[in-house]
């Protein structure tokens, strides 16, 4: 029955033809990096945060003793400063500041360079007190601690109305984010950046002036007040929805249309800033596109306006959404269709790619078959027009997941669902170990040959690990640097020490794979159809092609070496990567290691 299921869906797929790409041209080639940009390099010390800079973020202390955090420190261990406030390691991980910031950024662009991506996407960059900035205080401001003089920067802010663009000034730290542009443009690298437009901070501007004001505030239909406060009063009765009910984040209120007319324009305002900052309609000098977040939670209405405002500035720009988890519950991912017609977005976040990765490579008692996956993939691939498969985020790890590396060490886990320390105690915070690395590396080898852009979160290929938030957000292992050995733990599963390096080799697996996909237009562009599965051995294999180009891809999902005889016969074929030795397919098969994939060129091409 698995042969004749997969001849039948070989015959179906060589048949279909890959229309044309309605989203940008650049992303189906596109390799993107995610970075958190707090915890990404700290390219200037003069300019790190200071207590009062992060006054409205939780947990709202801003009163104990407070330093900036050693960049190469023990994780889980608590600094002098953090023990004398009783709080303990979750209390204290949301204090933490690092001291990440854009020159940090520029700073490492050569390196991001030599890994070979050609896409950066930024975690929010705009002025906010938290470590993520998912809790803006402006828009249209890059945070004053990300750029090179913060107190210039926010006395610039109280000589604008923040309400009318045309008193919008560029401060320092603006300045220095349209240079990181610059130069990331001059190396070939595009840049989007996370749009945060449910919901705003407590320090929000117009949030802050309805707090004061109250019911007078032209910006109190803003947001949606249960009560505001009575000042005849000695209580606080000011009340509001928060998104997901955390206070921090005021939701900006919608109607029918999306959000309401004077938030909408306000933030299409922002998007013209951020696209064109010199205003003369040429978009080179500005981002690249937008990653939006819980973008479910924002009516469709907007966001085919949104998707109108963005394209007259730039038709290349990338719109992808983060269209979260529906139902945890029940195991169940959000269908991101009803965004993916063309009308909004151009791709979303693959998180149901990302499920049906870790059922099939990581998970134990609750993996998938060899043809159980392929029949899984087939189905996502049903669920979408097929062209936008090549606009997707292929991530496997990002700042609201654990880490690759931490997901493989603790398999059986509901992909991003009750796998943090704060829901599992038992959760193994351990360094893994070569068996798992072995894993990641294979899981990247298909990441990599997958139709749509993969996405490799800050760190994955330097070997970080670490459980949910906040863990997955450590600031990153550089070479040259030397960090403590790990060996707090806040986990009930015992660790060993655990010293914390540069995976140099791992490093230069990425590289090279990033190389292999770019040089090798059938893995950017060509469809996809499953060839051979397995059930019993663990074996999968898959083609892309494109023109007359024919790359295979031998999955051993096993733990042992196997021999692996495909439906290919008398024929030649090239590695592209294990030093380039030919492989004659017959009758014989070929051997693959374990845990291992061969990416196979069809010799009579240009290999």
């Amino acid at each position: 029955m698995t042969r004749l299921f997969f001849l039948l869906t070989l015959l179906l797929l060589s048949c279909q033809k890959k229309p044309a790409v309605s989203g940008p041209d650049w992303v189906e080639s596109a390799v993107f990096y995610q970075i958190f940009p707090e915890r990404f390099s700290n390219g200037d010390t003069s300019n790190d945060p200071t207590l009062a800079s992060i006054a409205g973020s939780y947990p709202h202390d801003t009163t104990s003793a407070w330093h900036i955090s050693p960049w190469t420190a023990d994780w889980y261990k608590l600094q002098p400063w953090e023990k004398a406030n009783g709080k303990g390691f979750a209390y204290n991980a949301q204090r933490r500041r690092y001291g990440g910031d854009i020159q940090g950024i520029i700073n490492r662009l050569d390196y991001l360079k030599k890994l070979g991506i050609n896409a950066i996407y930024l975690n929010p960059v705009f002025y906010a007190p938290s470590l993520h900035k998912y809790d803006a205080a402006a828009f249209h401001h890059i945070d004053p601690f990300f750029g090179p003089d913060p107190q210039a920067d926010l006395q610039l802010f109280k000589d604008e109305n923040p309400a009318d663009p045309a008193t919008w000034q560029w401060s320092s730290a603006d300045k220095l984010f349209l240079e990181m542009l610059d130069q990331a443009h001059r190396r070939g690298i595009r840049i989007i950046i996370d749009g945060v437009f449910n919901h705003t901070g407590i320090n929000f501007w117009a949030f802050r002036d309805v707090r004061e004001k109250g019911a007078a505030s032209p910006y109190a239909s803003w947001y949606t007040i249960k009560r505001f406060d009575d000042p005849a009063t000695p209580e606080d009765e000011f009340d509001y929805t928060g998104w997901m009910n955390v206070r921090e984040l005021p939701e900006l209120k919608e109607d029918d249309k999306g959000l309401i007319p004077p938030v909408a324009e306000h933030i299409f305002a922002v998007v013209r800033r951020w696209m064109d900052p010199n205003g003369d309609g040429d978009p080179s000098d500005g981002i690249d596109g937008w990653r939006l977040d819980v973008a479910e939670m924002i009516k469709h209405p907007f966001w085919r306006e949104f998707r109108k405002r963005v394209k007259a500035i730039n038709p290349q720009a990338y719109i992808t959404g983060e269209v979260f988890w529906e139902d945890w519950a029940n195991n169940k991912l959000m269908d991101p269709e009803p965004w993916l017609r063309g009308d909004q977005f151009d791709g979303v976040m693959n998180y149901r790619w990302a499920a049906a990765m870790t059922r099939f490579f990581i998970d134990d008692s609750t993996r998938y078959t060899a043809d159980e996956f392929a029949r899984e993939i087939m189905r996502l691939d049903r669920s979408y027009a097929p062209q936008t498969r090549y606009q997707l985020l292929n991530l496997m790890d990002s700042h609201d997941t654990d880490r690759l590396a931490s997901n493989i060490v603790n398999p059986d886990l509901f992909y991003d669902k009750g796998i943090g320390l704060g829901d599992n105690p038992y959760y193994d915070v351990r360094k893994p170990r070569a068996e798992e690395w072995q894993k990641l590396r294979l899981i990247a080898m298909v990441q990599m040959t997958f139709p749509g852009p993969p996405m490799i979160y800050y760190g994955t290929e330097a070997g970080m690990w670490g459980a949910d938030d906040p863990d997955e957000r450590k600031p990153m292992v550089w070479p040259r640097m030397q960090y403590e050995t790990e060996t707090a733990n806040i986990s009930l599963t015992p660790r060993p020490a655990d010293p914390v390096v540069f995976d140099s080799s791992l490093f230069n697996f990425y590289a090279q794979l990033i190389r292999l996909r770019l040089s090798q237009p059938a893995l950017t562009r060509g469809r996809m159809k499953f060839v051979y599965s397995d059930r019993e051995k663990d074996i999968l294999a898959y083609k892309r092609v494109w023109n007359s180009d024919e790359i295979m891809i031998v999955v051993n999902n096993s733990g042992r070496e196997q021999t692996v005889y495909l439906p290919e016969r008398d024929s030649e074929w090239q590695h592209l990567m294990f030093g380039r030795t030919l492989v004659y397919l017959n009758r014989d098969g070929v051997i693959v290691p374990a845990k291992t994939a061969f990416i196979l060129k069809k010799v009579g091409e240009d290999a």
